[in-house]
């Protein structure tokens, strides 16, 4: 079994990338974890491509296994692996949405080499509630279409969301086959400009089955009102994304 020792093999491509130092504070498993995080995050590996094994991490690193491990297994516990049995480890999807531009979930994951789809749960028609009533501006009584779905990255659960919009924006939710957004362009009633509040939540037990994580897990729950180019509120979406595959990303400027 390899040590922990100084004489890492510094001419691996992943060994200098890493760029570990056994003398260091910081234990060798976490400099391990935080420069795989570092090069998972930055696109050095692909979405589904196999990690290297702990025997191989070891042997490139100059590590021992079990180190080796332990940083697997942070970076299994943390989402940014996928542990199939028999198999290894793969690379996570992860996606970094920008909170400055109002794109959908589609084009998103398209622009970043994700084949997206959905896990319909239920396409209808039905009473709007007293906060969509007030989100979309409309009277008692009104009816909404109501859109409820997993969202996939690559076959991967990444949120579960739910919609309600006007009738008159969407009068037929069964016609909605892949991306809402979409289909609202081609009925001239897309939203332009949308308010969004972002704030922390836990999984609920159905949410929780439905996203394929424990009980309880954090999720980044995403409120967002969108509004046509007329000033009217053509949808109001609730979603849960899964915080171990979806990150927001804000550039602030002085």
């Amino acid at each position: 079994m390899t040590s922990d020792a100084t004489d890492s093999p510094a001419d691996d491509p992943l060994a200098a990338a890493l760029g570990l130092d056994p003398h260091a504070s910081t234990p060798l498993y976490v400099q391990v974890r935080n420069g795989l995080a570092r090069l998972i995050r930055d696109g050095h590996f692909s979405t589904d491509e196999a990690l290297p094994s702990e025997r191989t991490l070891a042997e490139k690193l100059g590590i021992s296994r079990v180190t080796a491990r332990k940083a697997i297994d942070a970076l299994a516990g943390e989402g940014l692996i996928v542990r199939r049995h028999g198999s290894g480890n793969y690379i996570a999807p992860l996606l970094e949405q920008p909170l400055t531009r109002l794109t959908s979930f589609t084009e998103e994951l398209r622009q970043r080499g994700f084949v997206p789809s959905s896990r319909w749960l239920r396409r209808a028609v039905g009473p709007a509630l007293p906060d969509e009533m007030v989100a979309l501006g409309l009277s008692p009584g009104a009816r909404v279409a109501r859109l409820e779905r997993v969202r996939l990255a690559d076959a991967t659960p990444m949120a579960y969301e739910s919609s309600a919009l006007p009738i008159f924006a969407l009068p037929n939710p069964e016609a909605v086959t892949d991306s809402l957004y979409h289909f609202l362009a081609e009925r001239g009633a897309v939203p332009v400009r949308a308010l969004q509040h972002i704030r922390a939540a836990n999984a609920s037990a159905r949410q929780a089955e439905l996203l394929a994580v424990p009980a309880g897990h954090a999720l980044l729950f995403i409120t967002r009102v969108g509004y046509a180019e007329d000033g009217r509120a053509v949808e109001i979406t609730h979603t849960w994304c899964r915080s171990d595959y979806y990150d927001f990303v804000a550039e602030l400027r002085r």
